[in-house]
């Protein structure tokens, strides 16, 4: 059955590198390594098994950055944690265990434990004893090392909302502007992969292509119901419009907190507050209110050419990202 959630992106990438760190007992055979090759068909993906102990863990992440130079690492939990240390390059880190010794011994990761996907050495199994736990303890005890304001433009932290693991957001937001919420727990699934990492990835892939998109600004009310509901067909065309559009939303009262709950990371940093819409300098203002002059072609949502989001969304596919 195709996956609903599922979709590639070949020119997200294209022709990249892209190194990814797995969390604690995987491998480069998880699940996150198959969307990720998936989704960018067009990206070299790397995806060690990383050693158990942390300084070889490390050692070898920081060989495959000298050797590789990859575009992008991604690194998830204990996996973002090493990301988090690998200065100098684009980085995402996903609910990263920045203290990851402490977490190790708050949810009792001692004793034998089983690799929870094959890697390529046979080992199924390994041994967790305190003499380990203090040795990753030593080793999130590195983080924030040597981090410059150069570094803190190129990370990016993305934190499930309903993580019950690990919750190192304020610590990374104390160091990096970039961290976001996003809805999903600890381990991503598709859904939260794909509403939250592959628009922070298209955001890094523009900056470093330096791609300007064509500016659509969106008011928040035509995206509501009658009862302060985003309908289906606006965020339907929310994820459709981001795929080739910079997105904007716009209100005449502080709309964030609505934003971060229905739209979420799409929204981040992209809500503007103003009642003077006839301002906003773009390409495109969907509103449900006749602006006047504007300096947007306007969109007038409910009007007989576009009375519903399917009739915008149907517009914006004839032009072709134009």
């Amino acid at each position: 059955m195709e996956n609903p959630y599922i979709k590639q992106y070949p020119d997200l990438l294209a022709g990249k590198t892209l190194l990814y760190a797995h969390g604690f007992a995987s491998s480069g055979q998880s699940g996150t390594v198959s969307r990720l090759r998936t989704v960018f068909p067009k990206t070299r993906i790397i995806a060690p098994d990383l050693p158990v102990h942390p300084q070889e863990a490390i050692t070898l992440l920081r060989q495959l950055c000298a050797t590789e130079h990859p575009d992008l690492i991604l690194g998830t939990s204990m996996g973002g944690m090493y990301t988090e240390q690998l200065r100098g390059f684009d980085r995402i880190c996903v609910n990263p265990a920045l203290e990851m010794g402490e977490t190790m011994k708050a949810h009792g990761m001692t004793g034998t434990q089983q690799f929870q996907n094959p890697r390529q050495d046979g080992v199924q199994e390994f041994y967790v004893d305190k003499a380990l736990i203090k040795e990753y303890r030593e080793q999130s005890e590195q983080r924030f090392k040597d981090v410059d304001d150069a570094d803190r433009q190129r990370v990016y932290g993305l934190f499930g909302d309903r993580d019950t693991t690990v919750d190192t957001y304020d610590m990374f937001r104390d160091i990096y502007s970039q961290a976001i919420h996003f809805h999903g727990e600890h381990r991503m699934d598709d859904s939260s992969f794909m509403h939250s990492v592959v628009p922070v990835i298209r955001w890094i892939d523009d900056r470093q292509e330096k791609r300007e998109r064509p500016i659509i600004y969106i008011g928040t009310e035509t995206m509501k119901d009658a009862y302060d509901k985003p309908t289906a067909s606006s965020q339907k065309a929310v994820r459709i419009l981001i795929e080739h559009y910079q997105v904007y939303f716009v209100g005449e009262e502080d709309s964030t907190a609505w934003l971060e709950e229905y739209i979420n990371v799409p929204a981040w940093h992209h809500a503007i507050c103003t009642p003077r819409r006839d301002l906003l300098y773009g390409d495109y203002l969907i509103s449900k209110k006749k602006e006047g002059d504007t300096m947007a072609t306007l969109l007038e949502y409910g009007s007989d050419t576009f009375k519903t989001w399917e009739d915008i969304i149907e517009y914006f596919s004839r032009l072709g990202g134009q």
